[in-house]
């Protein structure tokens, strides 16, 4: 159940990421971002209070969370059914 926020916050920044940042600034600020949630989602959980390991297995679930996205929405991209962002 802890797991929600994490994933849930990876696809919401991606989403966000995709659709008003820069190309060139997308991968910074979802690296950034992306740490930030994952230290959020373990305060949220309270696992932060049990070790300070889980800050980093937050994260990564906030970037392969996003990692999925993204890779979602370009292969859509690819095939045409979603419009290019700016």
């Amino acid at each position: 159940m802890h797991e929600i926020f994490p994933i849930a916050s990876g696809v919401v920044l991606a989403l966000m990421i995709w659709r008003f940042a820069a190309p060139r600034l997308r991968l910074p600020a979802l690296v950034v971002l992306s740490f930030v949630f994952g230290f959020l989602a373990s305060l949220i959980s309270g696992e932060l209070a049990l070790s300070w390991a889980f800050p980093w297995i937050d994260t990564a679930l906030v970037l392969l969370a996003a990692g999925a996205t993204v890779a979602v929405m370009s292969a859509r991209r690819r095939i045409g059914t979603v419009p290019r962002s700016k």
